[in-house]
Parts: C-alpha cells; structure tokens; sequence
C-alpha cells in the first residue's frame, strides 16, 4: 500500500496537534509498503493469539482473517482480531523512542534514537545496582512469546523480581490446580460435555473463539448448560438456567455441591481410590456444609443446589465443573477455585471425553507413543541460575504460602506497595513490557503514586498509556502484524506448533521485544545471553534438525502431530494403540494409561487435602470462612469481560473505540426505579477507596444488590469508568489475585 500516512491522518479528520504529538503514527510523514501476499501468523488483540491470514489484495488493501488450517478455530476471528489493522493504522500508536522531559504524568516527552535510550537506561539500571543491588529492579510483561526476553534480561542482570499480569486475572484457579493436580496445565473437553456448570466464565465475551465453537457444539448436541452468575451475561443468555447467585458466595455453593457428591455417594468411588489421596480428610472437612445450611449464604434454594448436583453427577463422567476463568474474586478464592478442580474429580472427569484432561506437549506424547511423533525443539536462551536474593512476594519460599504461584508468574501488584513502603526491601526500578497497571491493577491512586516515585521506570508499548505517561523512557514495540517471533509449541490432546510471522517491516523506528533486549544486553555486556543474530537465527537454532518441518510451519502457520489421546476414554485408547502399537505396554489391569494421570504433587497423586498448604498456612482442607466485602446499604461492585475490547489493551484502539466507547455501569431495574434513575443518567459511585461518576444502564438482568461495569475502559480522555479507581490492593491468600469484588454506594449526580 502506498499510501502517505499525513494525508490519510488529514482526511479522517485528526488535529495538528495530534499530528505533530512527538513520537506517533500522525507525524510520520513517508509511504507505507504493503506487500501484496498471504501471511499466516497469530493474532494479539488479546492473550487468546488465534491463527490468523493476512492478506494483502490488489488494491493494496490489508484484510486480517482466520487461518482455516486451525482445527480449533477453523478460519474465525473476532472484532478484536479483524481490528488489527486499527491498531497498525492508528495515529497515536508510537513509532520513537521517547524520553521524558516534564514531570511524571504530565506527559512531556522528546523523540530520541534507540541508541540513546538504551545508553539512559543502562547507566541507570547500573547506577540502582550499584546502590542498591539488582533485585531492587522489577521486570514485568503480559505473559506470552515476548516474556521470555525480559525474564532472560531480568536473570542476566541479576533480579528475582520477574512477574506477569496473573495476580490480576488468572492466578487463582492456576493455584487451585496446582495444589490438587501438581500442574495447571489442564484443558476442558467442552465440546464433548453433556452438563457443564459455569461460574461467570463469559467465554462469549471473554471471547476464547476455541471455546465459544466447542460449547456450542455441546449446546448444538443437547449439552445442559447452567450458569451461575450475579449478571445475566452473554453466557447465561445461552445456558438452559441462569441462577443470578449472591456475589462472592461461590466458595459456599461448592462446598456443599461436594458435600451432596461425597455424603449422597454419588462420586466415582473406583477413580478416587484408584487415582487420589486424601479423601477421608475431604469428606471429614465438609461434613457440617450441609445445603441448608449454605443455601441463605448463596441466595438459592437447598433443593436447587441438590438438584444441580444430582443432575450433574447423573451424567459423570461427561460433565464439567468449570474451573475458570473469572468469577467474583473474593479472599477465598483458593477454596473455591480448589473446591472446582476437586469435584470434577470426585466426578471421575479426568482424562475422559467430556471432561477434563492433561495437556500432552511433544516429550509426553512422543513417551507414550514410543515414537518421535512430534519434533522437539533446542532451548536457545542459556539457562541462568535464578538470583540468589530473595524475591519480594514470597513466591520463592520453599513450602510457602504462595509458592505454589510459579516465579515466571509472581504477584505483580505487590510490586506497587513495596515501591512505597520498602518493604522488605527497596524497589527503585520498573520495567514494563505489554502492561498498563494504572489501568489493570487495583488502587490505581497507589500505583500512580508508586510510578512517580521510582528512579527508573522503562516502559515498552506501542501507546503513550496511562502508565506510559509516568515513564522514564518509552521505547516503542513493533505491532504484531510487524514482528517475527520464534516457533512456538503448543500441548492439547495432541502436540501442535505454530508460528507468528510479520506481514510487513515496522513502521517508523519500532523493535520486537526479542530484539530490543538483545541490543540492550550488549549496552550492559550481556550479550551472551542472548545468542542469536536475529529471530530467523533463533528459530534456526530451535528447529533445525527438522528442516522440512521450517517449510510446512512458514507455510501453514500451524502443524499438529497425532492423534487425540485421552488417557481413561475407551474409544480414544484403542485408535491410539492402532496407530501406535508399541503404546500397548503402558496400558494398566483397567486398560488405562494410568501413568498420564501421575501428578506432580507431594504424593504424586490427585491430591484432595494439601499437605503442604496445611503446613504453610492452615489451608489442607476445604473451610469456608465467611467474608464481608460490604456495608448493608452498600452495593456489590463486580466486573468482567466485554467481546470488543481487551482489558486495558484495546479501548484506543480506533474501530474497536467506534463499537464501544463508554462502559455504562448495570444497575437493577427496581433499583434504578427507586432512585429515579434512567439509561444514561449519571451516578457518583464511592468506597473507602475513591469515587467515580459513570452512566447507568438499568436492566433486569443484574441482581438488586450487585452493580456492573466492564473492565478496561476509563483511558486518558476516553470515557467510561476504570475500577481500580475503586478496589483495594488486597492479596488474596494462597493464590495471590487481586480482590475484585468490593462494596460501593451510588447517589445521583
């Protein structure tokens, strides 16, 4: 496409100013080359990273739909994937390097050479070392491809402070799985499932597209789906029941739909014997929460909650209890993230069609086939020694409390308040990759107030974001339709790769996170860390004892290898042992691969009290603790998920922005009758925390004593309301999430 971005910038009506704003798209002033071909890569708008086609047709328009080689997603996309090209086009998206020269947040900065920032922050990153030590640098990114460069960079300078977004989003039923299973590296067969009971996973509007095609498939083949939810989400709007239970009695619901499973013995007693340990401790554990008991705590009916755990146990081991992905998060999310992954197992799901299983990567799969079915890659990155000193979340304690959160991982919003407290030692630099804490993390005043107070603060974006404004220096990320990145491995039923691949070179003077840090190394005499030329050597060092595996995977975007193993399903063993003979021998007396199920616990078993969580923190067995997240004039505050945006990555981006630009706040109908509120009407929402004025959208479809909003909106100068204006910095045990459920009261502005 040859096309003058000033021009083009002109005729869509953007301002001077916007235009000449140092370091962005508007004030790039040459053509832009398109290159007219396919290119099959991997999208991300947002951490689902479909499998795209990029095409360039000719009249040099960029069009971005899905790779149809893709058996999970077969050739679809959502709005975020197809507004890909926004993002590439959009005049604010940076394209220098910058560095700050107002005070931070003011938004003062000057256009600067690569060379030159990187000459800034490795004076400084040794000037804080020399101080104070190299763990008083912490290094975050979006978990993804792209972190591996930073954690290599963190571990080479000398930090054990690498964190990812998980405390913010996903950590908690991560734990939860690694405390019953030993891994989470587990996947749900929706597609197969008859009954699934679903605790505000909005896959509809979380948009996993794998997952919206696999339920449907279930619901297209008389799946039940039963969706407890405060909200009347996307979800609950397809399930066969939607039962609106109370905000943060998740864990009270769980307790006693195992209590009915173990009590009215409707568990798979073989599969518990055979595969777990710990059982009678369970059972002992929640004796006492029986379903009149718990139903007041849930607001629903004990003959309903019976019902649903008959009804589900009915069709085991076919059913899901969904363990993720966003619920009310609460302070016990632990218990009832692991009272989920510990009655699917009483409901003998493991490893069977319809359930839940393992993911098999190459090594497993190539093990139990006794063939080299799949290729193996070589590691590239040399293996550091993790720094001896000891991190500031406490993950890296031995048996601890949060040690069952992985080190790649962390609790990245601790970070915030040891910046202020220095507490248990000083952090005095920060460097971010593909984050916008201000936006993501809770207390966004605190974090702020932590952003200003560091010496060092290095952000890489391809925005000035919210927490961009408070950088030091901002060095500019190529878009991930302008970057190579390495061969990646992906584990299912069945091994697979795929691979991002650039559909043209970086506009203006941006760099892969793979590159960046590798030049910045050399500023710090690092580089032998980083052992590679470029990403096309990388690769070749990953791959290259399989070169006719190169080809096919440029080509395709996507190679899978076997055939789907499941380790208890009949029908799934028998192919696999027609096709790979030599498996026989790992079949046990009940004609499972009964090793797939060994776990990596204590005991190396399914692991129904943790004995190491008992011994940390008291927390063995399933107890459910009463929590009050509200005053009794207060209303429940929760969020959750919208299809067009992601989080606090999407909302400026231009089409995107066009479809939904404001998060209007949901209220129940009766309610808003009562304070006399109408759609649109603005209202000031307060807690100890701060206040925020929003517009309302009143509907039936919320409980009265919950309101909603969407995540991911209230940006500098765009609308809407960001909720961590309004939530407490508070660690939820164990698991290490954020608290996102808080209570708030409303008045009419």
């Amino acid at each position: 496409m040859n096309t003058c971005r000033r021009n083009f910038m002109k005729c869509v009506g953007l301002s001077p100013i916007v235009l000449n704003m140092p370091g962005v798209l508007g004030a790039f002033d040459k053509e832009l080359k398109f290159p007219r071909k396919f290119t099959k890569s991997i999208c991300e708008m947002c951490s689902s990273r479909c499998l795209i086609d990029v095409r360039v047709d000719e009249e040099n328009k960029l069009f971005i739909q899905g790779n149809i080689y893709s058996k999970a997603t077969q050739g679809k996309i959502c709005a975020r994937g197809g507004s890909g090209v926004s993002q590439l086009l959009d005049p604010k998206r940076l394209v220098k390097p910058l560095l700050r020269i107002g005070e931070k947040g003011e938004g003062k900065f000057k256009e600067i050479s690569w060379e030159e920032a990187y000459k800034f922050i490795a004076l400084k990153l040794n000037e804080i070392k020399s101080k104070y030590g190299a763990k008083s640098v912490a290094f975050a990114s979006k978990s993804g491809p792209e972190s591996i460069f930073i954690n290599q960079f963190a571990y080479a300078y000398g930090s054990p402070n690498i964190f990812d977004h998980g405390n913010t989003c996903p950590s908690a039923y991560s734990v939860a799985l690694k405390s019953v299973f030993g891994t989470s590296s587990l996947e749900r067969d929706y597609a197969n499932a008859k009954f699934i009971l679903s605790f505000g996973h909005n896959i509809y509007e979380g948009m996993v597209i794998s997952y919206i095609r696999a339920i449907n498939k279930a619901l297209e083949k008389g799946c039940k789906l039963v969706s407890l939810d405060p909200r009347f989400s996307m979800l609950s709007s397809k399930a066969n029941e939607w039962i609106p239970i109370k905000p943060a009695s998740d864990v009270a619901f769980m307790l006693t739909f195992i209590h009915i499973l173990i009590y009215e013995e409707l568990y798979d007693k073989k599969f518990i014997q055979k595969y777990t340990i710990g059982f009678e401790k369970l059972k002992e554990s929640i004796k006492d929460y029986t379903p009149e008991l718990i139903a007041k705590e849930c607001d629903i009916d004990a003959k309903k909650i019976k019902e649903l755990a008959r009804e589900c146990a009915s069709f085991s081991p076919h059913c899901i209890v969904d363990y993720g992905h966003r619920s009310t998060f609460t302070p016990e999310e632990i218990e009832f993230r692991r009272a989920i992954a510990i009655a699917n197992t009483l409901l003998g799901n493991i490893e069977t069609k319809g359930g839940i299983y393992f993911l098999k990567n190459a090594k497993i799969y190539n093990k139990f086939a006794k063939e080299n079915v799949a290729p193996i890659f070589e590691n590239v990155l040399p293996k550091i020694i993790k720094p001896k000193d000891l991190r500031i979340d406490g993950v890296d304690i031995k048996d601890g409390e949060f040690s069952k959160i992985g080190e790649k991982r962390g609790i990245y919003t601790k970070v915030f308040n040891t910046i202020l407290t220095q507490d248990p030692y000083p952090i005095s630099g920060l460097f971010i990759s593909r984050s916008n804490p201000v936006i993501t993390a809770n207390n966004a005043k605190e974090v702020i107030a932590a952003l200003k107070k560091l010496e060092l603060f290095v952000c890489i974006d391809i925005y000035l974001s919210d927490s961009a404004m408070y950088a030091d220096v901002i060095l500019p990320e190529s878009s991930y339709l302008e970057r190579d990145e390495q061969f990646l491995a992906n584990a299912g039923k069945y091994p697979s790769y795929s691979v991002r691949q650039k559909v043209l070179d970086p506009i203006g003077d941006t760099k892969a996170s793979n590159q960046i840090f590798k030049e910045l190394a050399t500023y710090m005499n690092l580089n032998k860390f980083f052992p590679y030329k470029d990403i096309e050597d990388f690769r070749m060092k990953q791959a290259f004892k399989y070169p006719e595996f190169i080809y096919e995977l440029k080509n395709k975007g996507v190679l899978e290898y076997g055939i789907e193993l499941l380790a208890r399903d009949k029908e799934s063993i028998e192919k696999f042992i027609e096709k790979y003979p030599n498996s026989k021998q790992f079949l046990d007396e009940d004609g499972e691969f009964k090793d797939l199920l060994a776990c990596q616990t204590l005991s190396g078993k399914i692991e129904l009290f943790d004995e190491v969580l008992e011994k940390a923190c008291a927390r063995g067995a399933l107890t459910y603790n009463k929590i009050k997240l509200k005053e009794e004039n207060e209303f429940y505050f929760i969020q959750g998920k919208v299809a067009v945006h992601t989080n606090g990555h999407t909302v400026n981006v231009p089409w995107l922005n066009a479809l939904m630009d404001n998060n209007a706040v949901w209220i129940n109908q009766k309610i808003a009758n009562d304070l006399n509120l109408k759609k649109g009407d603005s209202i000031k929402i307060t807690n100890e925390v701060g206040s925020v004025i929003a517009q309302v959208l009143p509907t039936i479809g919320i409980r009265e004593d919950t309101i909603f909003a969407y995540f991911g909106f209230g940006h500098i100068n765009k609308k809407g309301i960001s909720a961590s204006y309004l939530l407490k910095n508070d660690i939820s045990p164990v698991c290490g999430n954020n608290v996102h459920t808080i209570g708030v009261s409303i008045e009419k502005v």
